[in-house]
């Protein structure tokens, strides 16, 4: 489940895409807090297929519900960013960059399939698909599709902001729905 502040308004209706730039990934269960979905005046809750999918759209770990992740996530970042320790909020502004232009538009940027790592979200004409190893995963609402496999030297426009797949690249394991296993 993701996090981005709140997104609707009293009746329900979602009346912008963000509110803060604080997005984070949450558990959906976590000591056994019960919440109304769109709670007026409560943050929105977005769902997303798995963690994967959530870093593509730009959101880290959470540090409270998901802390054993948030500190693996942390730790990469450290080691390829600037190995000082950051605080939640030095990550948060530099996705947030990463993630939505000035226009409010996605930015990505291009890359070849063999120099990014498992996890990492891309586009192939125009469809978003996981590397998921060796292979090129279609993404959609109910889970993964049959295996692809990768194009040597392909350019493509990647999903996943940058930061997250460098700390990807590092060895951070993103969690994926059942539908990417074999």
């Amino acid at each position: 489940m993701g996090n981005r502040g709140v997104l609707h308004n009293s009746q329900g209706h979602i009346v912008r895409p963000y509110q803060v730039s604080r997005w984070i990934i949450c558990q959906l269960a976590f000591k056994g807090r019960r919440r109304a979905v769109m709670t007026p005046g409560r943050y929105t809750e977005l769902f997303f297929l798995d963690e994967a999918t959530a870093l593509a759209a730009g959101h880290r770990p959470c540090f409270e519900c998901q802390r054993a992740a948030y500190k693996a996530y942390g730790a990469a970042w450290t080691a390829v960013h600037s190995h000082m320790a950051p605080k939640a909020g030095d990550i948060d502004k530099v996705l947030h960059q990463e993630r939505i232009n000035q226009k409010g538009e996605k930015v990505t940027f291009t890359a070849l399939l063999d120099d990014l790592p498992t996890g990492t979200f891309v586009a192939v004409a125009g469809k978003p698909y996981l590397i998921w190893h060796e292979t090129l995963l279609p993404w959609s609402l109910q889970g993964y599709g049959a295996p692809a496999g990768k194009t040597r030297r392909q350019t493509v426009p990647v999903l996943t902001p940058r930061s997250t797949v460098a700390v990807m690249a590092y060895g951070y394991a993103p969690q994926v729905h059942g539908s990417a296993m074999p």
